[in-house]
């Protein structure tokens, strides 16, 4: 063998030597997760990498391993911080050892231990920088002020299709028996990029036919749920035309899109809840409005019939009373006071009778029980002609215990009452 060459095992031998010199102990390394995965075995292989400028490579990328043992240590430590998950994109502080993985010539830190308080003060940091920003531009209290309309029954979901929290949300909404009309926008609820996701399915929501936002997602690690932190999120959420309210799966803390939305709730469950307590308060309100109305009716009728049957008593007793050359005049009194007082209770009666008919034209559930129903087209705009139809086109028909989806197969005007509209 010629002086000087070495065989590859004496290389990495020797690197291996020179590594136990430099790093003796193991050492903290902090940076971004990227390409994680898990194994079948237990491990989990990711990489630690010093990000560059966007959309550029990382300045710098190195190896790790946590083998299966070492991870449940890890699991261990994580929990006992209140849920921290590994997930790409998120930035920890480490601990491990640097060594050579001769067999595949890689460099690599073995990890042993992670610092959750790290990720955790970085992920407060940045929510509270965000807070900032938005409060100082107004945007927190933006959504806040909008109206929660009284029957808020169209609802824009925005979730992961079929998870738990949107069938525990939906199952909440249908169990009320009311009639809610669900437009779902799907959203990816954690990962990295899953911010883009969630503000693509809020833009979808702007000119939809809803009267308020929901967004919900199930319990999770407080990693996890720093997707509702981001800033395009919030500003996003305070920026919508309609009320938006949450139901964020989880306990104690608060995010960001909490804060600047219209109201927040704990879970999907409680956010269903929400909305349907306040539709069952506004029908409570409407009812005591309508007991009201009936109540003070009968005051005023009682209140007339009381001051007819006075003025009858007066006109009696002065009749009497009187001598015979009043007798003539006494009557002449009691006609015209009789027909003064008719027609005051005539009167009393139509401005009655127009306000309960008012009333009554405006209770769209009462119209409704009578055998009427309201239909509309695809886009919600009532059809009120024939000519505002075409064949093919699908209809909405509200009716008192349900909808019903149509579409017209032939439309057929009458010509009688269309004539005089035609040029």
């Amino acid at each position: 063998m010629e002086s000087g060459t070495f065989t590859v095992r004496e290389l990495a031998s020797g690197i291996h030597t020179a590594l136990n010199a430099w790093f003796p102990r193991e050492v903290w390394v902090q940076g971004q997760i990227a390409n994680l995965s898990r194994s079948h075995a237990g491990h989990v292989y990711f990489h630690l990498v010093e990000p560059g400028p966007p959309g550029e490579p990382p300045d710098a990328s190195i190896g790790v391993v946590l083998f299966a043992a070492a991870r449940q240590y890890v699991n261990t430590v994580l929990r006992q911080a209140g849920g921290v998950r590994m997930a790409d994109g998120m930035r920890i502080r480490i601990r491990g050892r640097i060594e050579l993985f001769a067999q595949q010539g890689r460099l690599q830190l073995r990890m042993s231990g992670i610092d959750p308080d790290y990720t955790l003060g970085l992920i407060a940091t940045d929510r509270q920088r965000v807070l900032e920003i938005l409060t100082r531009e107004g945007l927190v209290e933006r959504n806040r002020r909008l109206t929660l309309p009284p029957g808020p029954l169209r609802v824009g979901l925005v979730t992961s299709p079929g998870s738990a929290a949107m069938a525990d949300f939906v199952h909440e909404l249908e169990a009320s028996g009311l009639g809610w009309r669900v437009l779902l926008a799907p959203a990816r609820m954690q990962g990295q990029g899953a911010e883009h996701t969630l503000v693509a399915a809020l833009e979808h929501l702007r000119d939809a036919p809803v009267d308020v936002v929901a967004i919900i997602r199930g319990g999770g690690a407080k990693t996890d749920l720093a997707l509702f932190d981001h800033e395009v999120v919030a500003r996003a959420v305070a920026m919508m035309p309609v009320p938006v309210t949450t139901g964020i799966g989880h306990e104690t803390d608060s995010s960001v899109t909490d804060a600047v939305a219209h109201s927040s709730c704990k879970t999907p469950t409680a956010c269903a809840a929400r909305l349907v307590a306040h539709v069952r308060s506004s029908i409570e309100r409407v009812d005591t409005l309508w007991q009201a109305i009936g109540s003070r009716s009968s005051v005023l009728i009682h209140r007339y019939e009381r001051r007819l049957d006075a003025s009858l008593a007066s006109l009696v007793r002065l009749s009497s009373a009187t001598l015979e050359r009043q007798h003539q005049r006494t009557i002449d009194a009691e006609r015209r006071a009789a027909r003064a007082a008719l027609g005051a209770l005539a009167r009393a009666e139509l401005r009655l009778d127009r306000d309960t008919a008012r009333v009554a034209a405006v209770d769209p559930e009462r119209a409704m029980a009578r055998g009427w129903s309201i239909t509309t087209d695809p886009s919600g705009r009532v059809v009120r002609t024939a000519r505002d139809l075409a064949e093919g086109q699908q209809l909405v028909t509200v009716l008192v215990d349900g909808t019903v989806v149509s579409r017209v197969e032939r439309v057929e005007l009458d010509r009688r009452r269309g004539s005089g509209n035609d040029g």
